[in-house]
């Protein structure tokens, strides 16, 4: 682990993990993630320390309870070790990526944490289309919100609009009725008023399921009208860290949905990663590498071999070994 890390951490301000006894006996694994996880980590970049502990016997034996421990000054996070298993059934990517984390960046890890590492592949399934998709969509939706400003030019504004409601659009087969009997179309119409438009023909659809798609879009519509315009360098900079993380988190899901099991950092893509931090593309640029990226994400989405739900029972044997060494339980 870099010099600088370990002097950070064995700092009084990271006195609390040798100070809490809870969590001086408890942590089972305990890594540096984020920028440092995924290699984009810069002079001032931040330590986010991530993992997960045992919890205490009255959480597994009485009635307490613990889902995680959080130090905010300086940015930790250690969830119980269930709350941590339950975040990697379901795919999440942060709790996902912790277990593909380099070795480097490894700051504290007993047998224990180890053996769920060794295993990380019993939680990948389908659920990580979902899962990385969902995460990879709502930052594009909020980088598009945040670009569709008054500075831009009416079709620019128009077709960023166009892009995030025909997304959402295909997100409804799977919330609501499906368009079996019609269809709802949106497009730009070219007329000397510049909007967009739409044309809808359905029969015998849901009403209900109907003002629930009506609402949907009139709240996408809305947040775009509500948007602050101001268009300052601070604002800007955050844009293009958006921009990376969707672009990464696309990669990252595919990476994992063509069986190559969890990798944080991707070291092939760092200098695109780093490229899109430094704005060395424009947004137009960077919308073209995301609509690349989606392509492959969609086709390995399409092909992946994973299974549709990981492998809880094997996983559970596991948190059951770990419960059982850790309290000496026969």
């Amino acid at each position: 682990m870099n010099e600088k890390i370990i002097k950070k951490l064995n700092s009084s301000d990271y006195d609390f993990l040798r100070d809490d006894p809870k969590l001086r006996n408890n942590i089972i694994y305990l890594v540096v993630s984020g920028s440092y996880g995924y290699g984009t980590n810069g002079e001032n970049s931040d330590i986010d320390l991530r993992g997960f502990l045992i919890e205490d016997e009255e959480v597994l034996f009485k009635l307490g309870a613990f889902e995680q421990y959080e130090d905010r000054t300086s940015d930790t996070v250690i969830y119980g070790l269930k709350k941590y298993i339950n975040l990697a059934l379901s795919a999440n990517p942060h709790a996902l990526e912790l277990l593909g984390i380099e070795d480097e960046c490894i700051y504290m890890m007993n047998s224990y944490g180890k053996l769920l590492r060794d295993n990380s592949n019993l939680f990948l399934s389908k659920r990580v289309i979902n899962s990385f998709g969902n995460y990879a969509l709502a930052q594009l939706r909020r980088l598009e919100n945040a670009l569709s400003n008054n500075s831009l030019d009416l079709d620019v504004k128009n077709k960023h609009l166009l892009n995030t409601l025909n997304k959402q659009l295909l997100s409804f087969n799977e919330m609501y009725h499906t368009f079996d009997s019609g269809n709802i179309n949106l497009y730009i119409n070219e007329s000397p008023k510049k909007d967009i438009y739409m044309d809808i023909c359905l029969s015998k659809y849901p009403l209900r399921d109907f003002t629930a798609i009506y609402s949907n879009m009139n709240n996408i519509v809305r947040s775009y009208e509500k948007l602050n315009h101001r268009n300052n360098k601070k604002e800007e900079v955050k844009l293009y860290k958006h921009a990376m993380h969707l672009v990464r988190l696309l990669i990252t899901g595919r990476y994992i949905l063509e069986g190559n099991g969890i990798k944080t950092r991707l070291e092939k893509y760092i200098p695109l990663f780093l490229d899109i931090r430094n704005e060395k593309y424009s947004f137009n640029e960077i919308f073209e590498i995301v609509n690349s990226c989606e392509k492959d994400f969609n086709y390995a989405a399409k092909e992946t071999n994973l299974p549709d739900i990981p492998n809880k029972e094997q996983i559970e044997d596991i948190m059951s070994l770990i419960y059982k060494g850790f309290y000496k339980i026969n």
